[in-house]
């Protein structure tokens, strides 16, 4: 596969020059050659080198002031010198001014190659880099998180102020209320924000493999250990990990983590020593984990480690003057090639619902009707069956029977279809928790997701 990087060579030797054009031609680089700094200088302002291979000795403009030329305009053109042994000094002081490296004249053809193909690496990663850094600014920052409301202000504020601290942060609020986002903004504008970001959803692993997972094994430890693992806090080290569901840990579990959060020290399962690790905590959970504490099913002082700053996150149904920027945001996200309206009646009914899903579960609406609408404007066709009988404020049923009537049995049956699901989605498929949540015995639970083939 050919190399399509840009390279400009600059040396007021022609035989130096043209040597090079063909070694580095016949690698698959683009190559452009000037025979001094002023010639070099004026083609940089032309067009943007992902590299400059310059000797620091030139005739009107030499390779240190080039250098300050190129550093000049701001761009992420890598810079190489070449230097004989009498001028190394210079050499060394251009990498101070922000030379990637030099090379010694005469060169070997593979020494060439390999400083390069390094540097050209290096130009990559970093430019890999800005762009995804840019792409988690476009989507985590505190725009991403949208709302006018006092309480999404306030939100924002907490936020940044505690993104500074290495504070432990225990996040709270309903399933769909954007807890994994807020903690990747606390994360994103911390100190730690070029480190790694480790999510884990304690919930959805199962039991005997927790530990493995969080703190990772040696080999043989244990039948299919075939070889070692690092954990989940070993590829956090140095940044952050988010412990997502936190109250689905079992208690033999929070006595491990909790000695890790105090000690910031690990053992992998089968290993014999310990050894630091620097993370920073958040978790989040949507559980009551006080009344967990109280019933022993959470241990206190986990609970206090974990809980130095707490965040509770607002439901969509008590900031619901934030409901017209959310919809407006998805609908120039899912659907950015279409300039969508929505209708009155449709947002009446989207202020009216009271979201038990809260703002994924809006998002998820609003995807339905661009889909099933291809026009300019949103309407209520688009809707649920479910938004036709939904809690007024008051808690009273309200349905809204259409004219041709309706099949009462479908309609029910649909109904429960949407409640089991949404309770299982909550419970991350945990059925004896869903069984809790709607307060029906397992068997009973399970007799209700047989029937309607779930």
């Amino acid at each position: 596969m050919k190399n399509k990087s840009q390279i400009l060579v600059v040396d007021d030797e022609q035989s130096m020059r043209e040597y090079l054009s063909i070694m580095l031609e016949k690698e698959g680089y683009l190559v452009d050659c000037a025979e001094d700094g002023g010639a070099a200088s004026s083609l940089i302002n032309e067009k943007v080198y992902d590299l400059v291979l310059s000797d620091i000795r030139m005739p009107n403009l030499n390779g240190i002031e080039l250098l300050g030329r190129i550093k000049e305009l701001g761009t992420d053109t890598i810079v190489i010198m070449m230097t004989a042994f009498s001028t190394t000094e210079q050499a060394v002081e251009a990498m101070k001014l922000g030379a990637y490296d030099y090379v010694l004249k005469p060169f070997k053809n593979e020494e060439i190659r390999l400083v390069l193909r390094k540097a050209l690496q290096h130009h990559q990663l970093k430019k890999e880099n800005n762009r995804l850094r840019k792409q988690l600014d476009e989507r985590y920052s505190f725009d991403r998180l949208i709302g006018k409301s006092s309480s999404m202000q306030t939100l924002y504020h907490l936020i940044e102020k505690v993104a500074k601290s290495s504070a432990n942060i225990l996040i709270t609020g309903e399933s769909g209320t954007g807890k994994e986002l807020v903690a990747r903004s606390i994360h994103i504008h911390s100190q730690q924000a070029d480190s790694p970001f480790v999510p884990v959803n304690c919930g959805a692993i199962p039991e005997n493999l927790l530990e493995s997972e969080l703190f990772g094994h040696e080999k043989g430890s244990f039948t299919g250990a075939v070889t070692e693992k690092k954990g989940l806090f070993e590829v956090a080290n140095g940044g952050t990990i988010f412990l997502d569901e936190i109250g689905e840990l079992p208690v033999a579990m929070q006595v491990k983590l909790l000695r890790v959060i105090q000690e910031k020290q690990l053992r992998r399962v089968g290993g014999t020593s310990d050894f630091g690790v620097n993370v920073r905590v958040l978790a989040a959970t949507n559980a009551n984990l006080e009344n967990a504490v109280t019933a022993g099913e959470f241990r206190s002082d986990l609970y206090y480690r974990l809980n130095v700053i707490h965040i509770e996150i607002p439901p969509l149904r008590d900031r619901k003057e934030d409901i017209p920027l959310l919809v407006q945001s998805f609908c120039q996200s899912l659907a950015p090639e279409r300039d969508v309206a929505i209708s009155t009646e449709l947002m009446r009914r989207f202020l009216d619902y009271h979201w038990p899903g809260n703002v994924r579960e809006l998002e998820n609406v609003v995807e339905r009707c661009l889909i099933l609408e291809d026009g300019g404007v949103l309407t209520e066709l688009g809707l649920p069956a479910h938004f036709d009988c939904s809690h007024g404020q008051s808690g009273a049923l309200v349905c809204q029977i259409p004219e041709e009537g309706l099949d009462l049995d479908a309609y029910m049956a649909d109904i429960e279809s949407k409640i089991l699901v949404q309770a299982l989605d909550r419970c991350h498929g945990v059925r004896k928790h869903a069984a809790r949540l709607l307060k029906v015995s397992f068997r009973s639970l399970r007799y209700r997701l047989d029937k309607l083939g779930l």
